[in-house]
């Protein structure tokens, strides 16, 4: 299980903004990933679903919204 470090819901609504934009414009699950990368972010899938997490830390933000999961 991935833990979610707490961070202000301004923040993790604007992630998951960033997120959802991103994945809007991209052609692949795998184009998708590598632009999270450039803003320093990531998906980490586990047992219990997939998170966005900090690549500098390995800290897991929030969920990943059930209609982006792949």
């Amino acid at each position: 299980m991935a833990d979610i470090i707490h961070t202000d819901p301004k923040v993790q609504a604007q992630v998951i903004d960033l997120v959802t934009r991103e994945r809007e414009n991209s052609l692949s699950n795998r184009e998708w990933r590598h632009r999270l990368a450039g803003y320093g972010y990531g998906i980490r899938s586990t047992e219990t679903g997939q998170f966005i997490e900090r690549l500098s830390t390995r800290a897991a933000i929030c969920a990943v919204p059930a209609h982006l999961c792949v």
